[in-house]
């Protein structure tokens, strides 16, 4: 999807993804996913000056892969600490946090492309050992 993002934007944009993973079947991915896109997305609004972004999902052997890709040269890092009254900074560790490996690339134009990779349920999370 190519997207002009607003401070509306988000919500819209979740429900989209949650309706692809019960499409797909995959609705134990639906948490990840969709925290996953939405900070990717509410990255867009805040920090891209045209807010324009191309978001990509894309369902996988071994899961679902979402890409975020926008023209703003700037890659974000993850911060190692951010400070209790902070209002911003967690979105990465969020990130970090629910996915099972993300990165960041800059492409050729100038922009970059945020990604992140959720396994299917079972292997992102295998039952105990008897």
């Amino acid at each position: 999807m190519h997207l002009t993002v607003g401070e509306h934007s988000v919500r819209h944009i979740r429900r989209i993804v949650r309706s692809l993973l019960h499409e797909w079947e995959l609705p134990g991915l639906a948490f990840a996913v969709e925290l996953g896109v939405s900070e990717l997305v509410t990255n867009d609004v805040r920090h891209v000056p045209d807010r324009r972004c191309t978001l990509v999902v894309a369902r996988r052997t071994a899961g679902v892969r979402a890409e975020v890709t926008d023209g703003h040269a700037p890659l974000p890092r993850l911060r190692p600490a951010v400070d209790e009254e902070s209002e911003g900074g967690r979105g990465l560790a969020l990130l970090d946090a629910v996915v099972d490996k993300w990165g960041v690339s800059a492409d050729a134009g100038g922009g970059k492309t945020v990604w992140f990779e959720c396994g299917f349920p079972d292997a992102v999370h295998p039952a105990p050992e008897a």
